[in-house]
């Protein structure tokens, strides 16, 4: 699955620029920049990253004014020095200084999310292991989170709670309390109710999993378990179905999970604590 990350892009960017622009507009640029004063600027990283929203970028100064021209110095996914442009911008000064920061904001946050992803990604690649993002994501951001994290070479989990099944602990709660059955249980109700949807259930204990593998379900989740742990889960599950480990791995510890054996690692961090990175716009 890939993220698309120009779904509901427009309405997120016009409400970026509302809030910057108000109903004034830049208040700054309409006192002291002449109407008609054209300028050439580059946005370049001021450190070494991956990049990721380019198009969204672009998106807003289209936005801000159609007279403005954009050109991708680099494409998402790529990677940047320290000094090197992103992407070039051309047109009236006032529409470059109206978007810059909107623009940034996008920027930074998506090559943070792209960089980070890639600095775990490249642990787990002797593996060949997968690196998972999660619904941790920035409110109305997420087809953009979840693209940065494509971007540094990690791999989308489910868009949302409507695309798979994943039986969680509260879940567990609400159907102990009902009296309905097993964990294995559990999983065949959810394969019933959602036969087209992959069925994922969250294990802490291996006598837990012992008891959801008897469902058959695609794929289950070793939720805090330790790297050696998670190898005998991993042999548990042998020809029965995907292993996904979680809670708490850094990047320090991802190496070892991977090492486990397991099918995938998933990460919240990635898009819940991603660090922005540094990029800024320069006139020319």
């Amino acid at each position: 699955m890939s993220a698309d990350w120009e779904a509901g892009l427009d309405g997120l960017i016009a409400a970026a620029l509302r809030e910057d622009l108000g109903e004034r507009g830049d208040a700054t640029s309409l006192a002291l920049v002449e109407e008609g004063a054209a300028a050439k600027a580059e946005i370049r990283a001021r450190e070494a990253l991956v990049v990721a929203g380019v198009g969204a970028a672009e998106r807003v100064f289209a936005a801000v004014d159609g007279r403005i021209r954009c050109e991708a110095a680099k494409r998402d996914g790529e990677r940047a020095a320290a000094g090197e442009a992103v992407m070039r911008i051309e047109g009236p000064a006032r529409g470059l200084l109206a978007g810059e920061r909107t623009a940034l904001n996008l920027l930074q946050r998506l090559c943070g999310i792209a960089t980070a992803t890639a600095a775990v990604a490249a642990e787990l690649k002797p593996w060949g292991t997968q690196l998972l993002d999660t619904r941790k994501t920035l409110p109305g951001w997420r087809a953009l989170d979840k693209h940065a994290v494509a971007c540094g070479g990690g791999t989308n989990h489910r868009m949302g709670l409507y695309d798979a099944v994943l039986i969680k602990d509260n879940h567990l709660a609400f159907w102990k309390n009902r009296g309905k059955g097993t964990l294995a249980d559990a999983v065949r109700e959810a394969r019933e109710r959602w036969p087209g949807l992959k069925i994922e259930i969250e294990v802490d204990t291996l006598e837990q999993l012992r008891d959801a593998l008897d469902g058959a379900p695609d794929w289950v989740l070793l939720d805090n378990m330790s790297p050696e742990t998670a190898r005998e889960a991993v042999a548990m599950c042998a020809g029965r179905c995907k292993t996904e480990a979680s809670g708490g791995i850094t990047a320090a510890t991802a190496a070892a999970y991977a090492a486990a054996g397991v099918t995938a690692i998933s990460i919240g961090a990635l898009t819940h604590s991603a660090r922005a990175a540094d990029l800024g716009m320069d006139f020319l």
